[in-house]
């Protein structure tokens, strides 16, 4: 998007009354609090004083010594665009699976002192390689908690898995894979004595095409992210682990994500609309799958700090959602002491001595917060505790998270062996292959394969060493250096490269990264492979003008997309790896690309060379990649992965491609400013609001069969009183427990009309009447994932229920959803583009 160069005043149709949301709507009880106890909670004022506002010495401070006339140099001015909501709701926990567990947080609160129940508000020291701590009360017999990242599996310790990244598994549009995946995690962080896993990941929800972090969520559609988060959940909380759903909320970039200088966080600017009916979605069906604790974000919303918006944490996830759970602060995203407090966030990370403990207490006592707020945030964590059984039959915290994998420890192998097929099959579908002409793939033993491209092999290093390692952070494969100093934040110049040449990856990097220790690459299983054929196998991965043997059955050329937390892509194509395509498939008739891809990789700079017969997108394997790619390649597993975006021709296409920054001359230089006017018409949505042809749509992916769809039924289902224009129901987890009643059933029939065995994602789109505002003109509410044998009677009848929620809008004014009167267009079919079944139904 252009860079902000003009004043832009909020954008907002949500008719609470505004109010300052951080700082004036608690401006009474501050001026106390900072009296009494001075520098500590100073840092209440944060947004304000960080940079010295309102003092006429740095008027050329930052920004490379000059600022534009008229920048804004004081948060007062963005007051108001976060309207308030106060005061932060007390857990219910009255009844149905949280009343025991509340009841018992309850009996424990009531024995602390002040001082053991601020100690449970932030993260401490321990002697375990935990990310977060939450301290222990021995003589109540309070273990303490352990927090880990994060979720794709478990980083910085050894024995347990490298799983297939969020990205993956929206590639495979599985939900029994998402629940089988979230299952083995579970087990592998509880054996650990890992308490709380630092995932799954809906935010970023992927509005930013080149964001560092989209690769650890789903997808950029909320309906799938929504269905795979629910299932992940639901599977890791079965285990015994309390999920810590993230980034609540709008945590969309990576550039300027945390405050730097003189120049704050960047503000995502959102709608009430799309607030509701994009970004707050997948959190919503995480909140009502049970999550037991969301992660606040380190960006403004709205302009005022994720994890002292009290409109998102006390409105939106508290009081609308019926949110039981704790809050934990993003690490380092504190930025305030009784704001944030007063605000809804329960537990801040990694410690809290900037602006809670001793300060908190001192809050207490001088009644700038009340002692019940203390009891809450203390009694919604421990009830979370109780209500996964971490009292009774769970490890001691942190038993298996070594401080230092170098020196001597204790061996705890956390991995399971029933998994292993989970493993292998999550990375073989979520593999889309988008492009197999002149029957290509699947290769069939052929007399001579050449392998070309950086990302075929494992690194040369892929081991943990003292300190703070790139094998910790996912990025051995990946230039070290430029790595650290963007991810740590250290001065200077650094790159922006965007592939990980030194080999192929599993992950991407940064918090999100996993352990890897038992991973097959690509090259490894070929090797195996074309020993067990007998085919005579040449490479070459360093030169980037190889030279090609023309007896070749085949090439293939593995190349990847990097991406880390802290840094933004520097692009969606690389013109080292499409060279390196381009050269090679001039010289081979049969080339084949595998693109190991951590985002939204373009490919129009090769795949109309009529020699590249094949492209695959590999995303983020896990520990099974070379061994899923080569099943694929040889035809012993069908591809079934669709993509969880889409895929444009040009950067152009796409409404908002790279992160939003201010440009020079701009007012906001010290508040950026990124404003969501695109609102919910991103991806899919806007290329067809706008009629553009994508290279490869959303939902795209090709099979070694076919499928053909018939017999669609759309029926409504719900009782005649069901039907009105509003819910009634109370607040449970999740909202509004009508929300979830089933209106409208909808089924189809898919066949195998091919020669091979395989599954289908079958998806069904709904258009919602307009009534003359702008709407998307479908929308995915639906997918279902049969396996059809090829034989004569390989039909599936897929159903899907359509809910009160999937068939409404958000209203502005009632401040609920609405279902809409009029025509709703059904279509069912194998991708956005691809519908062939259409119907209707009125309501």
């Amino acid at each position: 998007m252009p860079a902000t160069s003009h004043v832009s005043k909020p954008l907002s149709t949500n008719t609470t009354p505004a109010g300052a949301d951080t700082i004036r709507g608690v401006a009474i009880l501050v001026a106390a609090v900072l009296i009494v106890v001075g520098g500590g909670l100073a840092g209440l004022a944060a947004l304000r004083t960080r940079d010295g506002g309102g003092s006429g010495d740095d008027a050329s401070a930052g920004n490379g010594g000059g600022e534009a006339e008229g920048v804004i140099r004081d948060d007062s001015w963005f007051y108001g665009q976060s309207p308030a909501v106060y005061p932060s709701p007390n857990v219910t926990g009255d009844e149905g699976k949280w009343a025991d567990a509340t009841r018992k947080a309850k009996q424990m609160v009531v024995k602390m002192t002040l001082e053991e129940k601020v100690s449970l508000t932030a993260g401490a020291g321990s002697r375990t390689g935990c990310s977060g701590f939450l301290p222990a009360i021995p003589r109540l017999s309070f273990p303490g908690m352990c927090l880990s990242d994060a979720g794709n599996g478990l980083r910085g310790t050894d024995f347990v898995s490298t799983w297939p990244s969020g990205l993956h598994v929206g590639a495979s549009w599985n939900k029994v894979l998402a629940r089988q995946r979230g299952s083995g995690m579970g087990g592998e962080f509880k054996i650990k004595g890992v308490n709380v896993l630092l995932g799954p990941v809906v935010g970023p929800a992927g509005r930013v095409v080149l964001g560092g972090r989209n690769w650890e969520g789903f997808s950029v559609d909320p309906y799938l992210s929504g269905a795979l988060v629910s299932e992940t959940v639901k599977a890791v909380q079965a285990a015994g682990v309390i999920a810590s759903t993230k980034h609540f909320i709008a945590n969309e970039q990576e550039t300027n994500r945390n405050p730097s200088g003189n120049i704050q966080s960047v503000s995502s600017n959102i709608d009430d609309r799309t607030m509701h009916e994009f970004y707050l979605w997948p959190f919503q069906d995480a909140i009502r799958a049970g999550s037991g604790n969301i992660m606040c974000s380190y960006q403004r919303l709205n302009n005022s700090y994720g994890c002292a918006n009290s409109k998102a944490l006390n409105g939106l996830l508290k009081t609308e959602l019926g949110f039981q759970g704790w809050v934990v602060s993003d690490w380092g995203a504190q930025h305030a002491g009784v704001a944030a407090a007063l605000a809804g966030m329960d537990v801040a990370m990694p410690s809290g001595d900037a602006f809670w403990g001793s300060h908190l207490v001192d809050a207490v006592n001088n009644g700038s917060v009340a002692e019940t707020r203390i009891d809450d945030m203390v009694v919604r964590t421990l009830a979370t505790w109780y209500l996964m059984d971490q009292d009774k039959d769970f490890p001691q915290p942190g038993v298996g998270m070594a401080v230092d994998l170098t020196r001597s420890h204790k061996i705890i192998d956390a991995r399971n062996s029933s998994f292993r097929s989970t493993l292998f099959e999550g990375a073989v579908e979520g593999h889309v292959l988008v492009k197999n002409i002149r029957n290509t793939l699947p290769l069939k033993k052929p007399k001579m394969l050449s392998v070309f491209g950086y990302s075929a092999k494992n690194p040369d290093h892929n081991y943990p060493t003292p300190g703070l390692s790139p094998w910790l952070w996912g990025s051995e494969s990946f230039n070290y250096t430029e790595f650290s100093g963007r991810f740590f934040g250290f001065e200077g110049q650094y790159g922006n490269t965007p592939i990980a040449y030194n080999g192929t990856i599993y992950s991407g990097g940064g918090s999100g990264a996993t352990s890897q220790s038992t991973v097959v690459s690509p090259f490894d299983a070929l090797v195996q492979r074309t020993y067990e054929d007998g085919t005579a196998l040449f490479w070459d991965f360093v030169s980037d003008t190889p030279f090609v043997n023309p007896m070749s059955d085949a090439c293939l050329v593995f190349g990847n997309a990097y991406a880390t937390e802290a840094a933004d892509r520097p692009g969606a194509r690389d013109e080292y790896t499409d060279t390196l395509i381009r050269h090679v498939a001039d010289r081979c008739a049969s080339t084949v690309v595998v693109l190991h891809n951590a985002g939204t990789r373009l490919v129009d700079g090769f795949v109309d060379h009529p020699n590249v017969t094949a492209l695959m997108f590999a995303h983020l394997p896990g520990e099974a990649s070379g061994r899923a790619a080569v099943a694929l390649l040889y035809g012993e597993e069908n591809p079934s992965g669709k993509l969880p975006y889409t895929v444009a021709r040009n950067e152009s296409d796409y409404p908002v491609l790279g992160p939003d920054v201010e440009g020079e001359g701009s007012i906001f230089a010290r508040f950026p400013q990124s404003n969501f006017t695109e609102g919910m018409f991103l991806d899919y949505r806007h290329f067809d609001a706008r009629n553009i042809t994508p290279r490869y749509e959303f939902g795209f992916g090709l099979s070694y069969t076919t499928f053909s769809y018939d017999n669609l039924v759309v029926e409504k289902v719900g009782s005649a009183g069901q039907f009105g224009e509003y819910p009634t129901g109370r607040v449970v987890e999740g909202g509004q427990e009508d929300l979830w009643d089933v209106l409208v059933e909808v089924a189809a029939d898919v066949t195998n009309t091919g020669k091979v065995a395989g599954a289908e994602v079958a998806q069904l789109y709904v258009g919602i009447p307009t009534e003359g505002a702008p709407a998307p003109a479908r929308q995915l509410r639906g997918f279902e994932k049969p396996f059809l044998n090829a034989t004569a009677t390989a039909t599936a009848t897929v159903r899907f229920p359509l809910t009160r929620r999937d068939l409404s809008v958000w209203d502005v004014v009632a401040q609920k959803w609405r279902l809409v009167r009029g025509e709703y267009r059904i279509e069912v079919g194998r991708s956005s583009r691809d519908l062939p079944l259409v119907g209707k139904v009125t309501i």
